[in-house]
């Protein structure tokens, strides 16, 4: 796929997707510095956003900083505890909402996270928006569905560079 210096981007980054694959198929953590600097790849940054989600005892904000201060806007959520104890923090249809939103002032959407249930929004983005779409993802824990419809993937698990030991 080609690449263009004057292509504007937006960056999504659903962390709670990305910081498990990582930790339970390399043990290690995520570089989201590194992963904003290779999908921009020398392209205009409109928007970078990271979506996390707060847990009560709040031992994630240094981390929540550390990804602000990286370029990250940080969009916040609580995570949800339910009756019987099941625990629930989605940001699916947040992170859709927002790649609509912003679409008619992009021409390059990247999605980061593995999750085959952006498969609509990416061929929403595609066919209705104009918008390139390119997910950065690890291979090993993405819906191959949204590979095939990406126009562009990174596989995050095929270079260290991507993971913080």
């Amino acid at each position: 796929m080609i690449k263009h210096k004057e292509q504007r981007i937006g960056l999504l980054v659903d962390v709670a997707n990305m910081y498990h694959s990582a930790k339970n198929l390399y043990s290690k953590k995520v570089n989201f510095k590194e992963i904003l600097n290779q999908g921009v790849s020398g392209r205009k940054l409109v928007r970078a956003t990271a979506y996390v989600v707060k847990t009560e005892s709040e031992e994630e904000m240094p981390f929540f900083e550390a990804l602000s201060q990286q370029g990250f806007e940080v969009k916040m959520k609580d995570l949800q505890i339910f009756a019987g104890g099941a625990k629930k923090a989605d940001w699916d249809v947040g992170i859709a909402i927002d790649a609509i939103k912003l679409a008619d002032k992009l021409d390059v959407i990247i999605l980061v996270s593995g999750d085959g249930d952006y498969i609509p929004l990416v061929s929403y983005l595609q066919n209705n928006k104009g918008c390139l779409v390119e997910v950065m993802a690890f291979r090993k824990t993405t819906s191959s569905r949204l590979v095939e419809e990406a126009d562009d993937f990174t596989d995050l698990g095929a270079n260290k560079k991507f993971l913080i030991a």
